[in-house]
């Protein structure tokens, strides 16, 4: 049985003797909520040990992975580029729309007091600080301390700084500091691995305690997520027609028609990797794209690039928000879209769950809010992540139309300069 199924299983145990408890006898539903607590609790505690280390170890690889790949080419710099400027653009576009999704969805304040009963959250979110002293925070002054205090942007910012450090000093000594944090982060996978395999356990105590306080506002919040993430996936795949046709010259029958049968695959195989075969066949033998660029900016989308991770980092926090009823201040808004572009490059080849909880976390908890929902979420993310699929095998190939019009303009430029030189002048 797959880990998903397992997690699925769960949360739908949980569901159904939760809600069976609220409806039977209130006091009995109490009494079980906070019996199974504290296993949700230590459960979602275990997962967020490791999120720091694992975290600052993806930045740094993924930081000299797309240093290494920049230095390969013109074309592969050029694709880092329209990856960065995508994924930022997509980022942007969910912090803003995933609020106004969620605005059009009723919000019971009672029930959102009682999400917050049931999950125990940590602290609530920070005061809000100044503009200056927010900016300022960025960078931090003792990079432990930021670790300790699981202050993730600063923590990011250092592991960046860090990672480009490392491209600069002797390959023989980067090689060896690159493989002592390739090793810290395989053994924080390990670690998550362990943790991962009694999500089922952790996935139905959490789930029963809200049910349980909660009632069938439950299943409409839950529902609602799914509804939201799934407008956000479908609403960029579409822009992203618009970005092969403005930007890649692609009129738009011609590019949907050659795209499909990549989409199809992603949407039955829910694999970027296994699209992969049908994505280099849409490009190379429907669209007509060069070799050098084909073979080169598609291994590297699927890779680094990744668009509706961003989309489902924004998506994530906006919905634990709205759920608690917090305002999320400007400065935190533009710290979780530049950390979302950022650990979207850093960890496309996590594993699904793994990849849902150490993604979500730093951009949710930069942006000071709770995490507890996170786990609930997760175990509800499989549908969603049907139209992501799609959306980032779309978007990969929207990025590789990109970068063969700037790659057969670059041809052509360079043909023009050698006619030139070439020119016999007139007698």
């Amino acid at each position: 049985m797959s880990m998903t199924t397992r997690v699925l299983l769960g949360l739908l145990l949980g569901a159904a003797i939760g809600l069976g408890l609220a409806i039977w006898d209130p006091s009995a539903a109490s009494t079980a909520a906070e019996f199974v607590k504290p296993i949700g609790r230590l459960w979602l505690n275990a997962l967020q040990m490791t999120v720091v280390p694992l975290v600052a170890a993806l930045v740094v690889l993924g930081v000299n992975t797309a240093s290494n790949a920049a230095a390969s080419g013109r074309v592969a710099r050029n694709a880092i580029i329209v990856f960065l400027i995508l994924l930022t653009l997509a980022s942007a576009f969910a912090a803003f729309a995933a609020p106004l999704l969620l605005s059009l969805l009723p919000h019971d304040e009672a029930a959102a007091t009682a999400f917050r009963t049931a999950l125990a959250p940590a602290a609530p979110n920070a005061d809000a600080t100044t503009l200056g002293a927010s900016i300022a925070a960025i960078i931090p002054s003792n990079a432990i301390a930021a670790a300790a205090q699981s202050a993730m942007l600063p923590l990011v910012v250092f592991s960046m700084f860090f990672g480009f450090g490392l491209t600069r000093i002797n390959a023989e000594r980067r090689a060896r500091m690159l493989e002592l944090v390739q090793g810290l982060a395989d053994v924080m996978i390990v670690i998550v691995h362990w943790v991962l395999w009694v999500a089922p356990l952790g996935v139905f105590a959490l789930v029963l305690a809200v049910c349980a306080e909660v009632g069938l506002k439950t299943l409409g919040a839950l529902g609602g997520y799914i509804l939201m993430q799934c407008c956000l996936y479908i609403s960029v795949t579409l822009m992203l027609y618009v970005v092969a046709r403005v930007a890649g010259g692609e009129p738009f029958k011609r590019f949907a028609l050659a795209i499909l049968p990549a989409q199809t695959i992603a949407a039955s195989t829910q694999s970027s990797l296994a699209s992969l075969p049908a994505m280099i066949d849409s490009a190379r033998e429907r669209l007509g794209y060069p070799l050098h660029v084909t073979s080169l900016v598609l291994p590297m989308a699927v890779s680094l690039f990744r668009i509706t991770s961003p989309i489902q980092y924004m998506g994530v926090a906006a919905f634990v928000a709205w759920l608690y009823g917090i305002e999320i201040p400007t400065m935190h808004l533009v710290a979780g879209i530049g950390l979302a572009v950022i650990i979207s490059m850093g960890s496309v080849g996590l594993p699904g769950q793994v990849s849902f909880m150490f993604t979500n976390m730093p951009v949710t908890q930069a942006m000071m809010l709770p995490v507890e929902p996170l786990a609930v979420l997760m175990a509800v993310d499989t549908i969603p992540d049907v139209f992501a699929t799609v959306g980032n095998v779309s978007g990969g190939l929207t990025a590789t139309s990109v970068v063969a019009k700037g790659a057969s303009r670059d041809a052509e430029l360079a043909d023009h300069a050698g006619d030139d030189r070439t020119r016999v002048p007139d007698a």
